[in-house]
Order: structure tokens, then C-alpha cells, then sequence
């Protein structure tokens, strides 16, 4: 996978308000972090990272991550361990990035791409799809940023399994091989109900009507 270029500087103001200027100059406090690297507070350019994940997964990117200090900078491979965003403007707000070893295994999780239509689905089938992504395993050079599944062959009343995925070479599932991905299930039609709701509207006039007096009988 293509290791996507990302800038940074180093951020020395913290707090509410420093992360609110910060945002309203269309920049992104961040923080790097890793098993072997001490916490350094950033700044990143939110133009730059909206591009950087435009159609991507953010947890399944891999970022080379150039950090600016002043007289010198450095490199680092990083992935973002956490996004949090504006729950009604889903604006960025803060990013968690992860330093990673190029000699260590990741576990992260892919998102699957299904390709093409199930036949089941063009007979009038329903997919249902009851999972978006899988935990792999695997070394940061053979990440990818989805797994593409081709869908055309299920009919309705079949569903795909982890076990029934071909990973691409160098991925190895942490899933259990049964757990269903999707499905493709026979359209459910609505039962007709005219007689019981007539039969209710004449329990409901037959109430409300008032009861007729001896005399009147």
C-alpha cells in the first residue's frame, strides 16, 4: 500500500482555547505516541489530512509523518489510533497518530469492499450486511486499504463467512472463520390486515355508541 505523505509541527500551547484557535486557522492538534516514543504534541494541516484520507479508512493508513521543529526535522511511519470529530459538523477535532515499527506486526482492522451485485439481489433479494471490516494481522508492507470480496455468486438464502474471503497475500485473519459478513435474505411481504382492521373499526363504532333506553326499545 501507498504510505501517504503528512506534515506536522510541534505544538507547544495546550488547553480548550490554544485547540480552538488552532481549528479556526484550518489546523489539527494532534499527538504522536508509540511503545518506544514519548508523547509529542502537534499541529497538522486539516486541508492536507482531509486529502490524505479522502476515500480511506483512516485506522487502515499508513502515514509518513514529517515533523517539523525548527532548525531540523524527522521522519516517522505513523497510523492514526484515534479521530475525534464534531458530532453534528463531524469536523475534525483532535488526531491520535501511533508510531509503528516496520519490523513488528500490526493488528488493525480493513474495511471490506464488496464487488459487483449478489444474484440473489437482482431476483429481489435483500443484503444484509452485518459486517464492514476485518481484524488482520500483518506486517506494515503489506497493509492495504480494503479487501475486495466478490458478491456475485451468492444466491438468496447464502451469506459469506470470514472463511470463504481469499486475503490478499501477506493478511492473516484474527476473526473466527464462521462469523458471517453478510447475507442475502428472500424480501419479506406485508400481510394484508383490511379484514382485522375493519373488525376493529366496528368494536370501536359499536363503543361509542350510546346504549338505547327500555323506553326507547
Amino acid at each position: 500500500m501507498e504510505t501517504i505523505q503528512l506534515s506536522s509541527e510541534i505544538r507547544t500551547q495546550t488547553g480548550k482555547g490554544s485547540a480552538r484557535k488552532l481549528r479556526s486557522t484550518d489546523k489539527l492538534p494532534a499527538i504522536l505516541y508509540g511503545p518506544e516514543t514519548d508523547p509529542v504534541m502537534l499541529t497538522l494541516d486539516c486541508t492536507e489530512l482531509r486529502k490524505a484520507l479522502q476515500g480511506k479508512s483512516a485506522e487502515s493508513v499508513l502515514l509518513n509523518l514529517r515533523i517539523d521543529s525548527g532548525k531540523k526535522g524527522q521522519s516517522k511511519k505513523v497510523m492514526i489510533k484515534e479521530v475525534q470529530r464534531d458530532p453534528v459538523k463531524r469536523d475534525y477535532l483532535h488526531i491520535d497518530l501511533f508510531e509503528i515499527s516496520l519490523k513488528k506486526e500490526l493488528e488493525v482492522d480493513i474495511p471490506i469492499h464488496l464487488v459487483n451485485t449478489p444474484t440473489g439481489v437482482s431476483e429481489g433479494g435483500i443484503l444484509q450486511h452485518v459486517r464492514r471490516e476485518v481484524r488482520v494481522s500483518c506486517m506494515p508492507d503489506d497493509l492495504v486499504d480494503k479487501i475486495d470480496v466478490d458478491v456475485s455468486g451468492l444466491d438468496i438464502g447464502e451469506s459469506l463467512h470470514i472463511g470463504d474471503i481469499s486475503f490478499p497475500s501477506g493478511l492473516k485473519s484474527l476473526e473466527d472463520v464462521d462469523a458471517t459478513v453478510l447475507t442475502v435474505v428472500a424480501p419479506t411481504k406485508v400481510e394484508e390486515v383490511e379484514e382485522e382492521e375493519e373488525e376493529e373499526e366496528r368494536v370501536e363504532e359499536t363503543e361509542g355508541e350510546e346504549p338505547k333506553s327500555e323506553e326507547e326499545s
